[in-house]
């Protein structure tokens, strides 16, 4: 039967079940950065899914995060690697791991990234697997379990890892104390098993997996295929109707659980009057006040779609030359693992086409596309959805994607509308978006298009059902479904 979650429901379950167990999380991303700027140190909250989803779960429970720092200041922030955040109103603890650059290139940059990313997206780039990057993402995965175990010794404990970085956590963890409460949640897709069979060290990676205690997919398909790997890779037992599975005495639960947003923490937030400031900021700098203003909102990634994307705006102006001076695409993007060679050419690739696209369209002052490298905080992300009349989200293949749901619940006045990838996990819950295949040009600009010259009415009645989505499946709802599900001796 499906439970009603909120943060006092959450706060009450722990409370009873798990009354004297200390909670951790582990990630390889920071939830919060300490960075020099003008000469003193500030903290602003990191970008990404996970921090989105896990950072306000973490400011009611409390407890430990452990993670990667990054930051140029970080390390003067914290004390004895520690430090508690949010600055402005502290509840939880950060604890840094400090990596070498052998250990980045190989752990993060090599296995991670150049490995099981692509592996898990598709293979739209080719995976790169080798031996000397794999022994250090053992290392890697070894040095967060002892730095974890240094601060849960002789204590009850809840350990949740996250993503696809730090797979072999529990296992080093379980090793070191079997008593630990160990999940693990995979941001990502999980491949089918014709394409995860392509790794080599498939079946230890399984092995490492298959030592937590509670293993989270986004959807039930990812379940499904992880359960065809283990059947075809691994020695088990698998209960696919209780969604178990029994490998050398020890039972893992495997569950779909659709990551959200705090539905109701965005939408008190984007009604601040420093978003609103934000908001006029931004229109004002870029003079936005007579267009209809459509927007992408993505790291610089292959599998985000933001070439497709572009090219669904140069076509829909091709076809509909009278949107010429009365739209704007903005596309807000940070650059990331820019040290990786396809990263570096894509980021080249789309610096091309919205120079190409701006020189066919353009006339007098306008052009129509306007590309941002720029880190946002959260409160400016949400300035920037909400001067958006459109949000478009085009990911070739995705685990959930989160900006969907956040521009869905900064939208109070129920305007707006969301043009969404099928191949996202959110598309499985968001039926009143725009779904569209994003290989498809004329699908995708004629989705926009729709967009442009839908009635109010429709648009209102469609956001309406979205925000309604969001508010019943919200961030408390997944957290409160994973702790509900969290096996006990």
């Amino acid at each position: 039967m499906a439970e009603s979650w909120d943060k006092k429901s959450i706060l009450h379950l722990v409370k009873n079940k798990f009354s004297g167990y200390a909670f951790v999380v582990v990630s390889n991303r920071q939830p919060y950065i300490h960075k020099i700027s003008r000469g003193k140190i500030e903290c602003t909250r990191g970008p990404g899914g996970v921090i989105t989803a896990l950072d306000p779960i973490m400011r009611e429970l409390g407890g430990l995060w452990v993670c990667c720092g990054s930051g140029d200041a970080d390390k003067l922030a914290a004390q004895n690697s520690k430090v508690k955040v949010p600055p402005y109103k502290p509840a939880y603890e950060l604890k840094y791991l400090w990596l070498s650059k052998e250990e980045n290139l190989g752990y993060y940059y090599g296995y991670s990234n150049q490995g099981l990313w692509p592996l898990s997206h598709l293979v739209f780039v080719k995976p790169e697997f080798n031996n000397s990057d794999w022994e250090i993402y053992k290392r890697v995965n070894k040095k967060f379990a002892e730095n974890i175990y240094e601060e849960i010794r002789g204590k009850k404990t809840i350990v949740f890892v996250q993503d696809y970085h730090l797979a072999l956590v529990g296992k080093y963890l379980k090793d070191m104390d079997p008593e630990i409460i160990t999940l693990n949640f995979w941001h990502i897709p999980w491949p089918t098993y014709d394409v995860f069979r392509i790794l080599p060290q498939r079946q230890e990676l399984l092995e490492g997996l298959l030592s937590y205690d509670l293993l989270g997919f986004h959807i039930k398909y990812f379940c499904n295929n992880f359960f065809e790997a283990v059947s075809n890779e691994v020695e088990v037992k698998i209960d696919e109707e209780n969604q178990l599975v029994v490998h050398k005495g020890h039972t893992s639960l495997v569950r779909g659980y659709p990551i959200s947003v705090d539905f109701k923490g965005i939408e008190d937030s984007s009604e601040e009057e420093d978003v609103r400031g934000f908001a006029d900021s931004l229109k004002e700098e870029f003079s936005l006040s007579d267009y209809k203003i459509i927007i992408g909102l993505d790291r610089i990634d292959y599998t985000k779609g933001i070439i497709e994307r572009l090219k669904a705006i140069d076509n829909l102006i091709d076809r509909h030359p009278e949107l010429k001076e009365k739209i704007v695409f903005i596309q807000m993007g940070e650059i990331s693992r820019i040290h990786l060679t396809k990263y570096k050419h894509l980021n080249d690739e789309v610096n091309q086409l919205v120079e190409e696209v701006n020189f066919k369209h353009s006339q007098n002052y306008w052009k129509p596309i306007i590309f941002l490298r720029r880190h946002l905080n959260f409160k400016e992300v949400l300035a920037f959805y909400k001067i958006a009349d459109i949000c478009v989200v085009s990911s070739l293949h995705d685990g959930m994607n989160l900006v969907a749901k956040e521009f869905i619940s900064s939208r109070k006045n129920d305007n707006g509308i969301l043009v969404l990838s099928e191949f996202t996990g959110a598309s499985r819950e968001l039926k009143d978006a725009l779904l569209v295949n994003p290989y498809h040009l004329e699908e995708m600009s004629e989705a926009i298009y729709n967009a442009l010259t839908m009635d109010e009415e429709e648009m209102k009645k469609r956001m309406r059902k979205l925000r309604e989505t969001v508010r019943e499946n919200d961030i408390w709802k997944w957290i409160g479904s994973i702790i509900s599900d969290i096996p006990q001796e």
